[in-house]
């Protein structure tokens, strides 16, 4: 997907000079180099137990609804590659920042898989919806489902690290989330839930490849809709409420979820239709691997595999 702005949005006074200075401020600060992972042993493990204590899983069928209580966030790591990291909410001017008192929680869905929650994270987050549904190039995106293309249940969009954001909150969530965790992203995911007929099936990042170890940070913007994790034990089990979801996450506007660890082997999320009225929702995404384990093999949805009949 195309990255950038649309040009025939016209912003509020002030926000096309915010950005561009702040694209500027992170091209010097971060150089030429653009890494997904690093094999520098001093770089922190995401996968690593850290922070809060371990919570219970709930049973199978049995949703779980987090709360919002947590210690305070972690030590700032060293950047993987040894690059100075500017500090969290670090000034970008006028306008919503992020929150660095907002309490973070994690809880642990097993004994390597974790997920870390701060609700309320990025203020004014249905401000910065209002201006990324009109300032992000939103396209639609295609599946292979069974023998044919068909179109995504919802929008999507992409802004690389080191080309102007759509909204100066894109960058300044990039740079904390990666003063958090000490790890590098290549970019933001956008994705757009219009109503509750949008929406995405339960599933694993698969395209990331190496799974062992991952990092998948999603801060949502707009209205609040159901996030529901299952462990993949539960993907048969067809008789099960709610397809086998133990944990829904329920994150509203403004609130950070950030998936470690194993998640992405041994759990699957979704974000499933909503019947009745909903209002659009916005998700952004940041996604890490340490590219560490068995890369996983196979097709995805995103790219198939075709057999002839020979």
């Amino acid at each position: 997907m195309a990255p950038g702005v649309n040009l025939e949005f016209d912003p509020p006074a002030g926000l096309v000079q915010t950005m561009v200075a702040l694209w500027r401020d992170d091209a010097q600060r971060e150089g030429p180099s653009r890494i997904t992972g690093s094999s520098n042993p001093s770089a922190t493990r995401v996968g690593s137990p850290v922070g809060a204590a371990r919570s219970g899983d709930g049973g199978a069928g049995t949703v779980t609804t987090m709360s919002s209580s947590s210690p305070g966030p972690d030590p700032v790591p060293a950047e993987p590659d040894g690059a100075a990291v500017p500090e969290l909410g670090a000034s970008v001017g006028a306008g919503p920042r992020v929150d660095p008192d907002a309490p973070f929680e994690r809880m642990w869905l097993d004994e390597g898989s974790w997920v870390d929650v701060a609700r309320g994270w990025v203020p004014d987050a249905d401000q910065i919806h209002d201006v990324l549904v009109d300032a992000a190039r939103w396209e639609q995106g295609r599946l292979y489902r069974y023998d044919h293309w068909v179109d995504e249940p919802r929008l999507g969009s992409w802004w690389r690290a080191g080309d102007p954001p759509p909204h100066p909150v894109v960058l300044e969530v990039h740079r904390a989330l990666r003063t958090r965790y000490g790890v590098r992203f290549d970019g933001c995911g956008l994705a757009r839930y219009r109503d509750g007929r949008d929406s995405v099936a339960f599933h694993r990042d698969r395209d990331m490849r190496w799974l062992d170890d991952t990092l998948i940070a999603l801060v949502t913007l707009g209205a609040r809709r159901p996030f529901v994790l299952r462990p993949r034990a539960n993907r048969h089990a067809h008789a099960l409420p709610d397809q086998g979801a133990t944990h829904d996450l329920a994150p509203g506007s403004g609130d950070l979820l950030v998936m470690g660890g194993a998640t992405q082997v041994g759990w699957e999320h979704a974000v499933p239709k909503v019947g009745g009225p909903v209002g659009d929702r916005i998700s952004l995404q940041w996604r890490w691997t340490s590219k560490q384990g068995r890369p996983v093999q196979g097709a995805s949805y995103r790219a198939p595999r075709h057999f002839s009949r020979r």
